[in-house]
C-alpha cells in the first residue's frame, strides 16, 4: 500500500508562508484526487485544498486565494503552497486521498504548521 510522508510545515509568524510537501512511496498518478488535509487542536480533520489528475483545484473558503495546491505525478508528489499565514491555520496537515476510502492510504504522520500572531 502507498505510504505518505508529509514534511514542511515549523513555525512562522502570521504572514509569513510555508510549502507543505507529501511524499509517496508508490505511484499517484491513478489516484483521481490528492489533498491537503488538517486537524487544529480540538477539531475534526478538515479538507483544506484538493487536486485532480487533470489539475483542477477545489479550496475551503477560508483557504482561497492564499494556498495553492500542486502535484507532479511523475515524482509522486503533492504540495501545499500557503501564503498569508495566520493563526487559525495552526493545525497538523496531512495529505491523502479525497474522498477517504476503505482504499486509501494509511494516514501518514503529518506536518506541524504554527502561526503567531
Amino acid at each position: 500500500q502507498v505510504q505518505l510522508v508529509e514534511s514542511g510545515g515549523g513555525l512562522v509568524q502570521a504572514g509569513g508562508s510555508l510549502i507543505l510537501s507529501c511524499a509517496a512511496s508508490g505511484s499517484i498518478a491513478s489516484i483521481n484526487t490528492m489533498g491537503w488535509y488538517r486537524r487544529a487542536p480540538g477539531n475534526q480533520r478538515e479538507l483544506v485544498a484538493g487536486i485532480s489528475r487533470a489539475g483542477s483545484t477545489t479550496y475551503t473558503s477560508s483557504v482561497k486565494g492564499r494556498f495553492t495546491i500542486s502535484r507532479d505525478n511523475a515524482k509522486n508528489m503533492v504540495y501545499l503552497q500557503m501564503n498569508s499565514l495566520k493563526p487559525e491555520d495552526t493545525a497538523v496537515y496531512y495529505c491523502n486521498t479525497v474522498p477517504i476510502t476503505t482504499r486509501s492510504p494509511d494516514w501518514g504522520q503529518g506536518t506541524q504548521v504554527t502561526v503567531s500572531s
